[in-house]
């Protein structure tokens, strides 16, 4: 028999993947809604800025309400953010497929894999820091994706495979809960990147104020 306890743990499991499936089904209404080119990076703004603040701060704000409204708040730079993948990504399968050496398409296959990553980390780089431009995003996306590379391809592997399983088994679903485990493990990767990130400064902080803290003292 359960415990009461082991009840509440698997409430708290149950609701948290209730939330996640209804996070991205409402990423996947936003994207289609935006016919991709205007929807895919509000929406991914949005979806990274409520992940963050749920996993990383324990914030559990009204799902809808607030989703929509990390929409609209920075709605032409992450959808600017949202074209610069979809024209890398075009223009990285195009070749991929008309590589006349297998040298090329091997490269462009490299590409298509940075490209990944820094998609994969860019919106939340854009949630949790204070870059502005966009090409300065990316470029922390692409830093703090090959510095947590180990857990980028962990993380590819569990969407392969998740991806895989829909496929085979639950085809119908399968865009209303592709996107569930890519965006729990972006979540949990960056809130141990960020929370790293918050301690490292407050260490150099400490130690750059301890001398003067020390003649004050003396």
């Amino acid at each position: 028999m359960f415990s009461y306890e082991g009840l509440m743990r698997l409430n708290s499991f149950l609701t948290g993947v209730y939330r996640m499936v209804y996070l991205t089904l409402l990423w996947l209404v936003t994207t289609l809604a935006g016919l991709i080119i205007f929807g895919l990076g509000p929406a991914s703004y949005a979806l990274a800025a409520y992940i963050d603040g749920w996993f990383r701060l324990g914030d559990q704000p009204p799902i809808t309400r607030t989703f929509f409204q990390k929409v609209r708040a920075e709605f032409w730079r992450s959808a600017a953010m949202g074209w610069v993948l979809i024209v890398a990504g075009t223009i990285i399968g195009t070749n991929i497929f008309s590589a006349s050496s297998w040298e090329l398409r091997f490269a462009n296959v490299v590409a298509l894999f940075l490209l990944f990553v820094a998609g994969a980390y860019v919106f939340p780089i854009a949630v949790a820091t204070d870059q502005v431009a966009i090409h300065r995003r990316f470029a922390a996306a692409f830093l703090v994706g090959i510095g947590s590379l180990h857990w980028t391809i962990i993380a590819a592997a569990a969407t392969a495979g998740w991806v895989w399983l829909l496929y085979t088994f639950a085809l119908p679903i399968l865009p209303l809960f592709a996107m569930v485990v890519p965006a729990t493990a972006i979540g949990l990767i960056t809130r141990s990147v960020f929370r790293q990130l918050v301690a490292d400064d407050d260490i150099n902080d400490t130690t750059s104020h301890a001398p003067a803290s020390q003649g004050i003292s003396s």
